[in-house]
């Protein structure tokens, strides 16, 4: 009989070790090798035939069940194992009537002590060595850790509405409020939804200009003419149609902060003007013969390269050095995977809270789906994905039917070609994650990040090219004649 389910919960290096021992032509370990290694690995494993008795069952599941293996063997699993996901919900029952793997669903079981445990479970069709289907095999893991893992984790890196427990984002939110402190010209870098406007907002409230306003407009929205009015208001008779005088963003945002959300997409001729307010802090409004002082802190953003953008000649070089004062840059979505799951929570409160409902979460199979995808929209998109699950679901765990159906379309797509396909994109999400994580914890350093996954040199190698990661510049030490 053969098991064809990887142990999802295994490490980098024993995922890496476990590829490396393939026997020749194909064939599979035998029976004792087999047995060893589902005895050492830490998440817990079982198998039932057509009946639902308990055919095998490793140290692991006796150590998380509490249930002795003479015990378990024998008996039908719903009698070990009193979980959530017993009976109707059973998802190895759906695994052999489908022929399609569960990854990674959560629910609970109670120990041998009624201790209600939380876990995540995959499944898979368990096949003899003809093929045949002879019963089924489940792997679970014990999340109980995890969850007050994911309790301290939540309290994360903050500033203001923002927080995080990325590295990169982290070290953002650090500098966040030395920035707040100052009344220097920020400019705030970063792709469209990646929380530009928010990291505005809060620089607002942590500085002296708190109790004034925080005034927005979105240079790249209006066209130029609009835009000039806009921004410095204009006097009665200042044009046909202009009969009584209006005040511009920046007497709106006086004594308070102006956030020039595209700076980018300003005209030359426009910026020009922008950039005499910007050293004399001065401006007149169209149709006025006279000055008024512009009391307002500047905040700029742009999803666009403005060094890039002088040197096309697009953006004038004394305008760019003039916003360029503070520089933050704030990594995309696909860069920090580790928040999602962490944003996920948030939302999911938020949307609760404002349509009074009660969500419990997403499901472990959802957020591997969602973890998994690169979030061309950043924040927003996956802020918006969150409010569309809402819309179908009332109650209960958000999963992947709640998702977009554009998104499950092509997930079911793949899953025809390949059933345990799921898997291995799980499986590589976890490994991508792990050495992106190790490279940050040990400052890019390639072998000091291989050390610390307990696999060499040559196999971190193999792992990056076979996952297709872009690794970072070389961190101190490296060693010269090192690959990628």
């Amino acid at each position: 009989m053969e098991l064809r389910l990887a142990p999802l919960g295994a490490s980098v290096g024993a995922m890496e070790e476990s590829r490396n021992q393939r026997w020749v032509d194909g064939a599979e370990p035998p029976p004792a090798a087999r047995d060893a290694i589902l005895e050492s690995i830490s998440d817990g494993v079982f198998t039932v035939d057509p009946e639902w008795k308990i055919v095998s069952f490793n140290r692991a599941a006796e150590g998380i069940t509490g249930v002795p293996r003479e015990e378990a063997i024998g008996r039908i699993c719903s009698e070990v194992f009193r979980s959530s996901m017993c009976g109707p919900d059973c998802s190895l029952r759906e695994t052999l009537r489908t022929g399609r793997a569960v990854i990674g669903r959560s629910g609970f079981i109670v120990d041998a002590e009624g201790e209600r445990i939380p876990i995540s479970i995959s499944t898979a069709v368990w096949r003899d060595a003809a093929g045949n289907v002879v019963g089924g095999a489940e792997t679970f893991r014990d999340l109980s850790e995890v969850q007050e893992l994911r309790r301290e984790l939540d309290q994360g890196q903050r500033f203001g509405e923002i927080s995080s427990r990325s590295p990169s984002m982290r070290r953002v939110l650090r500098m966040l409020p030395s920035v707040a402190a100052s009344s220097s010209t920020v400019l705030v870098l970063g792709e469209t939804g990646s929380g530009k406007e928010l990291v505005a907002r809060a620089i607002h409230a942590a500085g002296s200009r708190a109790s004034g306003p925080f005034v927005a407009i979105n240079c790249g929205a209006l066209p130029d003419s609009l835009l000039e009015s806009e921004l410095f208001g204009y006097k009665v008779g200042a044009f046909t149609g202009a009969q009584r005088d209006k005040p511009g963003r920046f007497a709106l945002a006086r004594g308070g902060t102006l956030f020039l959300d595209e700076i980018g997409e300003i005209s030359p001729a426009l910026q020009v003007r922008l950039l005499r307010v910007l050293q004399e802090r001065r401006y007149e409004p169209l149709g006025s013969v006279e000055s008024e002082d512009a009391d307002v802190r500047i905040v700029a953003a742009t999803h666009r390269d403005l060094a890039a953008e002088v040197k096309a000649g697009r953006f004038r070089e004394d305008l760019y050095y003039r916003v360029n004062v503070v520089r933050i840059e704030l990594p995309p979505l696909r860069r920090r995977k580790e928040d999602i799951p962490f944003l996920v929570n948030q939302f999911v409160a938020r949307f609760n809270r404002e349509q009074g409902k009660s969500i419990e979460g997403v499901a472990a199979d959802a957020m591997s789906f969602l973890v998994a995808r690169d979030w061309p929209g950043n924040v927003r998109e996956l802020e918006n994905a969150i409010e569309r699950a809402f819309v179908g679901c009332d109650a209960g765990w958000l999963g992947i039917e709640h998702l977009p159906e554009e998104w499950r379309a092509a997930r079911r797509g793949r899953e025809s070609v390949d059933p345990l396909d799921p898997l291995k994109s799980a499986r590589d999400n976890l490994d991508a994650a792990a050495i992106l994580a190790a490279l940050e914890r040990n400052g890019k350093n390639r072998a000091a990040a291989a050390r610390e996954l307990g696999v060499h040199k040559s196999t971190f190698f193999r792992m990056v090219r076979r996952l297709g990661l872009e690794l970072p510049a070389k961190g101190a030490g490296e060693e010269a004649d090192d690959r990628p």
